[in-house]
């Protein structure tokens, strides 16, 4: 099995984030035990070959990156949210993790950045390339600390359609790739309310429906079964979609 040997890259810059972000004994624990698991999981779990998504230079960016799906969350909450900046808005991660945490905006954007430039193909047969910017979904699963059960981390959406939240899935691998960021910014602005404004994730080696906006919480549990329909997405419950949606 492919494993994670890019867990390694950028451990000591992820450690360095976080201290700028929080000072609280409880910050400071939740980085001392990230640091040692990270140490024993790359041992245990060795090197591999990582297959990378496409990447294209500035220039290729296109003149409008539309949104897909849901355009906005039609709540009450996330109005209130959008007049503010999204200033307090918060991602819980929790579920099968030594750390339990909530990160806000703040601590997000402190967090080792990435950006990238790639395409996004929609199963509706369009394509778009963006320039996307956020920390390394694995940098914040390394903080969390998975234990030995979590096999797959889970998406929860604030936004609904046909009355039932939106969500998505992944497995590990994919979860702790390089490229699967949580974004914060398009084209080195603000995401759009569009396209998941304030977080959305990027999952780049698959199809654009996996790539869940307005981002509340992320979930790591040892099985999809009782989640939703129990197929791993809200498209993948309701029209049969592929739960792996690689491209």
């Amino acid at each position: 099995m492919k494993r994670r040997n890019f867990l390694v890259a950028g451990a000591s810059a992820f450690l360095a984030g976080c201290s700028k972000i929080g000072d609280t004994l409880w910050f400071e624990k939740l980085v001392d035990g990230a640091e040692s698991w990270h140490r024993g999981l790359h041992r245990a779990l060795g090197g591999g070959r990582i297959t990378m998504a496409p990447e294209y230079d500035r220039s290729a960016i296109s003149p409008f990156f539309r949104g897909n799906g849901s355009q906005t969350v039609d709540t009450e909450d996330y109005a209130a949210a959008e007049a503010e900046g999204f200033a307090n808005w918060e991602l819980t991660v929790d579920g099968l993790v030594a750390n339990p945490m909530v990160l806000s905006m703040d601590q997000i954007r402190s967090l080792p950045q990435r950006t990238q430039v790639t395409r996004h193909d929609c199963v509706e047969g369009w394509s778009a390339i963006g320039e996307w910017t956020g920390p390394q979904l694995s940098n914040i699963l390394e903080a969390a600390q998975p234990t030995g059960e979590a096999n797959f981390i889970v998406f929860h959406c604030a936004d609904t359609l046909s009355g039932s939240d939106y969500y998505e899935s992944c497995d590990m691998d994919d979860a702790m790739h390089p490229q699967t960021i949580i974004a914060h910014q398009l084209n080195g602005e603000a995401l759009p309310v569009r396209n998941g404004a304030p977080l959305r994730l990027r999952l780049e080696r698959q199809l654009g429906y996996k790539h869940a906006k307005y981002l509340t919480r992320i979930e790591a549990v040892a099985s999809l079964d009782g989640i939703g329909d129990g197929y791993g997405g809200y498209w993948e419950d309701r029209a049969g979609y592929q739960w792996y949606a690689g491209i």
